[in-house]
């Protein structure tokens, strides 16, 4: 029998999973809505709000490549979120209502997609029975009742795809609005699945063993749709991949998954039950190859301990410490807790050993029991091996050996899914598998299934309508965590912009205990300290000499944090702007206290350049730090900017000429032409 013929007639359009589905879509754009209303949010900052290049004034070549090449938050710049974030600006400007609607639509997308991949899946997981016999062939497990199936499948697809869109975990990568970039690169890897296990699935309509039945013909016309088919999966894996990681670079990991899809469901082989070698070099090409050169580019880096030093964990306790993370990220996923999403993960206590904390070797023995299940369990529940492997695939980027942070939500928006896979199918009990006959606790599971379902979507709610308002949210993230410097800090931010400077405003007042709590409590960058400063310096109010001894004492104890640049930055930037009065002599004791570490980065050289040349008017030293910027950094155009206005306002015209055509060289596509043009306008130029 051709398996495809089997398959297609249960693959065809059935109402009740769509209907499903659709009642699912609009429940998640109700449950949503509330937080479309709130502000900016932490790294939305730095990413949107203050990068002006995602804010072109026309849709012009030139400004669009700029857009494309401006994220400060990673190496490869994720153009292709960054246009979707200038698409935006051109359209409605910066307001976050819009953005976190773009964000919406996205993940609506990837619902749909959600539920057509797992309808793939299941239908796959049901259909497909590999013999156990020593030839390994396949057959077909499908009832006479092919619509019974289809519904069946279309019903459990349905529910993965409602739970997944309204799970808490996921609500991150929605309303906060720069994680676009998480969702935009999972839209691709979905995609990229879905065209692998329908190429896939193709593939085994096609024998090409050396069946004596068929004919020379048949024999050379089978071969070639299987190489094309190949060819398709091939393309299903690279394309998706590539485009994806220009929005993220978690889109790297879709061959990964493609790949346990394949140990899972299709099993290396042919229809016949023979081991297909075009899928095993395929894999070799675009999985293997491609793994063993980017870890022979990465690891020598990770081993130089510098790496480490702006972290308060190394390589070793961050392994260890990932490993109750990646236990933690299934207990949020599926039974969370309002103090377990709290966003801020800063107050999470490092593992320094196997029993320190204990939870560390419990974690470590959950991990590889989950790993032991999924190996075993590959033959007879094929979703549950599927779903496992999913899941602790994903974290295998973002939860190993590459010094991120240790903890975010969002990093679950993919991995919540390899969860579902493998527990909604049990607990619907709508479509059993082929190995799970029993009916047992049918109505249990079913309850219990729903109480997850109202349970998500609920708390999902909730958090939605704390996001519509910056202050509500920030001390429900506050309340979340009070151990968390970052909560304290970010509801003392909040007080402050509330109290829009007045020293009579009851906020004022609020804002003074959550800040001093925030730099008092353990690993607290100087956020706190800089905003109790700026705050007093802005309304002419005393500053006193603890916040600055703190915030002194921290940037000796180690090397600056993206958060502690920013904090100098911020205070610099209102010393320039005469804005606050800042004790000269503090804010040199603080920038001599945070370029005391070796190699410092080029963003605090450039703000020590700022505040040498505009307040401390030391025109020499603001231009040699200016220089050692561009060093640190040669590809940031920002800095060469400075560095030629420097030379060109002290009338260097031939260094300040040098500078600008090395600045040329990085005119990408054009997108320096208003800088350029601007510099070739300046006096010093002429």
């Amino acid at each position: 029998m051709n398996l495809l013929n089997t398959i297609k007639p249960a693959m065809q359009f059935n109402r009740p999973g769509w209907a499903l589905l659709l009642a699912a879509l609009a429940l998640t754009v109700a449950v949503y809505w509330p937080g479309l209303t709130g502000a900016w949010f932490f790294d939305d900052y730095p990413n949107i709000v203050d990068n002006h290049g995602v804010q072109p004034s026309s849709a012009s070549v030139p400004s669009l490549i700029n857009a494309a090449l401006s994220s400060p938050s990673s190496e490869f710049k994720r153009p292709l979120a960054s246009l979707s974030f200038a698409a935006n600006y051109l359209f409605t400007g910066l307001t976050p209502y819009w953005m976190k609607l773009t964000n919406l639509v996205i993940h609506l997308l990837n619902g749909l997609l959600v539920f057509l991949l797992s309808r793939q899946l299941l239908f796959a997981a049901t259909t497909l029975n590999w013999r156990s016999d020593s030839k390994g062939t396949i057959t077909s497990d499908v009832p006479r009742n092919a619509r019974d199936r289809t519904t069946q499948v279309e019903l459990n697809a349905a529910l993965i795809a409602t739970g997944w869109m309204l799970l808490p975990i996921n609500l991150t990568a929605v309303l906060y609005i720069v994680q676009r970039m998480e969702s935009m690169a999972n839209l691709f890897v979905l995609l990229g699945l879905m065209g692998y296990v329908a190429s896939r699935q193709r593939m085994l309509e096609f024998n090409c063993s050396s069946d004596a039945t068929l004919s020379e013909s048949l024999f050379g016309r089978a071969n070639e749709m299987r190489m094309s088919s190949i060819m398709r999966c091939a393309v299903s894996i690279i394309i998706p991949t590539a485009i994806g990681l220009l929005a993220k670079e978690t889109a790297v990991m879709l061959p990964l998954y493609a790949l346990l899809i394949e140990w899972v469901l299709f099993r290396f082989k042919t229809l016949s039950g023979k081991y297909d070698l075009g899928i095993t070099a395929l894999f070799l090409l675009v999985l293997f190859l491609p793994m063993v050169v980017g870890l022979t580019w990465l690891v020598p880096g990770l081993l130089n301990p510098q790496t480490w030093a702006a972290r308060d964990f190394t390589l070793s306790t961050r392994l260890l410490s990932e490993v109750r993370i990646v236990t933690n990220y299934i207990a949020w996923s599926l039974l969370p807790t309002p103090q377990d999403l709290s966003f801020y993960h800063d107050d999470f206590r490092i593992s320094t050993g196997l029993l320190s904390p204990w939870t560390t070797l419990a974690s470590m023995l959950a991990l590889i029991g989950l790993i032991a299940i999924a190996i075993t369990q590959r033959s007879r529940r094929p979703l549950v091996a599927l779903g496992i492997g999913l899941f602790l695939a994903c974290h295998l980027l973002t939860g190993t050996i590459i010094p991120l942070e240790l903890i975010y939500e969002h990093r679950n928006y993919f991995a919540s899914f390899g969860l579902l896979l493998a527990v909604i199918p049990m607990l619907s009990a709508i479509a059993p598998m082929s190995s799970e006959k029993s009916t047992r606790f049918v109505l249990s599971r079913r309850v219990l299934l729903v109480g997850l379902l109202l349970l998500w979507g609920s708390e999902t709610a909730l958090t939605s309508i704390a996001w519509g308002n910056p202050l509500r949210l920030a001390e429900e993230l506050a309340a979340r965590a009070p151990d968390s410097p970052r909560a304290e800090y970010e509801l003392g931010r909040t007080y402050i912009i509330y109290s829009d400077y007045d020293p009579a405003s009851p906020f004022t007042k609020l804002a003074y205990a959550p800040l001093e709590r925030a730099a008092a409590l353990p690993g607290a960058s100087i956020l706190a300290e800089q905003a109790l400063i700026f705050m007093n310096a802005r309304m002419d109010l005393p500053l006193k000499d603890a916040w600055w001894d703190s915030l002194i004492a921290k940037l000796k104890a180690h090397k600056t944090t993206v958060q502690d640049e920013s904090s100098l930055a911020t205070l610099t930037q209102c010393a320039r702007e005469h804005s606050c009065n800042l004790p000269k002599d503090r804010m040199m004791a603080a920038f001599m206290a945070a370029l005391s570490h070796p190699d410092p980065d080029a963003r605090l050289l450039a703000n020590y350049a700022d505040y040498a040349w505009n307040v401390l008017d030391d025109r020499p030293l603001g231009e040699r730090m200016a220089e050692e910027a561009v060093k640190a950094d040669p590809r940031e155009p920002a800095y060469r900017i400075t560095l030629i206005r420097m030379l060109a306002v002290q009338g260097r015209k031939a260094d300040a000429l040098d500078a600008l055509q090395k600045l040329e060289s990085l005119n990408i596509g054009g997108r320096l032409n208003s800088d350029l043009a601007k510099l070739h306008t300046l006096q010093g130029l002429q």
